[in-house]
């Protein structure tokens, strides 16, 4: 008769056979989200922050009251005394679409050329967040860290996918939020991956810190925070958005 130390022995030396179900997994499923029937509109899961019918889900950042700019024909436009306008809810990780167009009679040069931008996690009046450069750079240059799809003053695009003024472009973006200890110290740094006119133009991106027009980017605690769309203050004629909205991600 076999010793328990015998029959041990024997079961240690014995390989295992993998077999393809080992690493299957079944269960927690993930949630069912319908897809839209065209390409960039919303999934059935999405925020709806702009249809073209009003903008209840925005606010002034100058004072907190209801947006002002003016929509026309389902089509918002930015005005530029009005100042900036941001969400009224707050997002932290999310997927959020958004399309803009440059008026086709645009003029101006450089930054000065149908300047906008979509900033994420914006906290509040003088904090621009990290922003996501909008600007004409349809065969007119700046710096490549300033022109369109580029993550303004820290990454140029990886290419450059614009259309000429006057055409709808795109942005799809996925927004990871960076996470601060409880004393403050970055834990982990925001991250962005996007794309313009569905080509990638940043490729899960590590932000360097919030957006500055002057000097280095750096990180101050936040938690979720809202998305800002610009009233750039160059003379040029302003630029229009439409069909804007939010997925907010685990």
């Amino acid at each position: 008769m076999l010793s328990a130390v015998m029959i041990l022995l024997l079961q240690a030396s014995t390989p295992v056979v993998a077999k393809p179900q080992d690493t299957e997994k079944w269960s927690p499923e993930p949630p069912i989200v319908t897809p839209a029937a065209a390409i960039g509109n919303p999934p059935s899961d999405a925020v709806i922050l702009f249809d073209g019918r009003n903008l209840d889900q925005w606010v002034s950042t100058i004072d907190g009251s209801s947006a002002k700019w003016p929509i026309r024909d389902g089509i918002l436009t930015v005005d530029k005394k009005a100042g900036n306008i941001q969400t009224r809810r707050t997002f932290r990780n999310f997927q959020i679409h958004l399309e803009w167009r440059i008026p086709a009679d645009v003029d101006g040069e450089g930054q000065g050329r149908g300047n906008s931008g979509l900033f994420l996690a914006s906290t509040g009046p003088g904090d621009e967040g990290y922003e996501l450069q909008i600007l004409d750079s349809y065969h007119h240059k700046t710096y490549v860290n300033g022109q369109a799809g580029s993550i303004y003053k820290q990454y140029p695009p990886l290419v450059n996918a614009t259309l000429s003024p006057g055409k709808w472009q795109s942005y799809d973006v996925i927004w990871t939020a960076p996470a601060f200890a409880p004393d403050g110290a970055l834990e982990s740094p925001a991250r962005m991956t996007a794309l313009l006119n569905g080509v990638v133009i940043q490729s899960d991106a590590v932000l360097k810190g919030r957006t500055v027009y002057i000097g280095q980017p750096s990180y101050k605690v936040h938690g979720a925070a809202a998305i800002k769309l610009q009233a750039h203050g160059d003379p040029s004629r302003p630029i229009s958005f439409r069909n804007i909205w939010v997925r907010e991600l685990p």
